[in-house]
């Protein structure tokens, strides 16, 4: 077997999720190989060929990748895919829009969002917003899945892959980027942080989500995440979103406040190792997932708790 993985990066570092897509491909089993798209990525092909269980980087450098299309580069991987028996991808944003075009045109399935491999043509999947796990088996000549991060560990370096230049595909011009807005912050990217904080409707407003959960935060070294109401009703911006329409993390510790746990927010946070849940509502179903629960109102607990950190320093 031979396995093509897809990497995100941002031509200087390859993304968290390629790692824990690597790993996958490992327990798939067989020579892996791995695509790195894009304008002046050599960086970033020297940072796969480090990571250990990578036989091969395949490297396509030119400019009309530089914002990595999903048009151009689904035709690069097609045009590229012979000979191999498996094609992956993270599940995030640009895995999500990218495989499902390679898919169709190859005219297989595809296998989203897997979260375990029993075999090489075998996957297990979350469905019903996380509440059961479909087993998946493919018949395609060539499966092509998508990999949910949490489900895997991060693939460690130790590797010294060959890196070998592959030549592009055509610019179909379809699409134009024409500006991204990105939130800088100096805390951890929320989908790769061990800890996390994050708030829900409950806090009232944004003034308040900022004032009580940004010293907490601070002092945990925490990233932020949010509700999907919270979100709506305008306290943070999308990207702080983590459900089963935003981003899915599973830090060390997650800690929800003013957070009810409807069934969307929990397929995005319920394989954290240690969920802490602040809500003066004992009935909600956030209590059922966490593995501590404080019922109190969170305008008193969190100046509070945010006190004892310090005086713990």
């Amino acid at each position: 077997m031979a396995i093509l993985v897809i990497a995100e990066h941002d031509h200087m570092s390859i993304k968290s999720a390629t790692l824990n897509t690597i790993a996958a491909a490992k327990e798939i089993g067989g020579d892996i190989d791995v695509l790195v798209a894009g304008h002046g990525c050599d960086a970033a092909a020297r940072a796969v060929a480090e990571i250990d269980g990578v036989v091969r980087v395949r490297v396509a450098d030119a400019s009309h990748y530089v914002d990595q299309s999903a048009e151009n580069i689904a035709a690069l991987i097609v045009a590229h895919s012979g000979g191999y028996t498996h094609i992956l991808a993270p599940a995030t944003t640009f895995g999500k829009n990218l495989l499902p075009r390679v898919a169709a045109l190859l005219d297989v399935a595809q296998i989203s969002d897997i979260v375990a491999v029993k075999s090489s043509d075998t996957f297990i999947r979350p469905i019903y917003a996380g509440n059961a796990l479909a087993t998946v088996k493919s018949r395609d000549t060539v499966k092509v899945v998508t990999v949910r991060s949490t489900g895997f560990d991060a693939a460690r370096p130790g590797g010294s892959a060959a890196v070998e230049a592959l030549p592009a595909g055509a610019d179909f011009a379809l699409s134009k980027l024409t500006g991204r807005d990105l939130t800088k912050s100096e805390r951890p990217e929320l989908g790769d942080a061990k800890i996390v904080v994050s708030g829900g409707r409950g806090l009232g407003n944004g003034e308040n989500y900022h004032r009580l959960l940004d010293p907490l935060a601070d002092k945990l070294g925490a990233a932020l995440g949010a509700s999907r109401a919270a979100v709506d009703a305008g306290f943070v911006p999308n990207d702080y979103q983590v459900g089963q329409t935003g981003k899915i993390v599973a830090p060390d510790l997650y800690i929800a406040v003013g957070i009810s746990g409807a069934i969307q927010h929990l397929a995005g946070m319920k394989d954290s190792k240690v969920i802490v849940a602040i809500n003066k509502d004992a009935d909600a179903p956030i209590f059922q997932v966490a593995d501590y629960g404080l019922v109190a109102d969170l305008f008193e607990a969190l100046p509070e708790l945010s006190g004892l950190l310090t005086e713990s320093g």
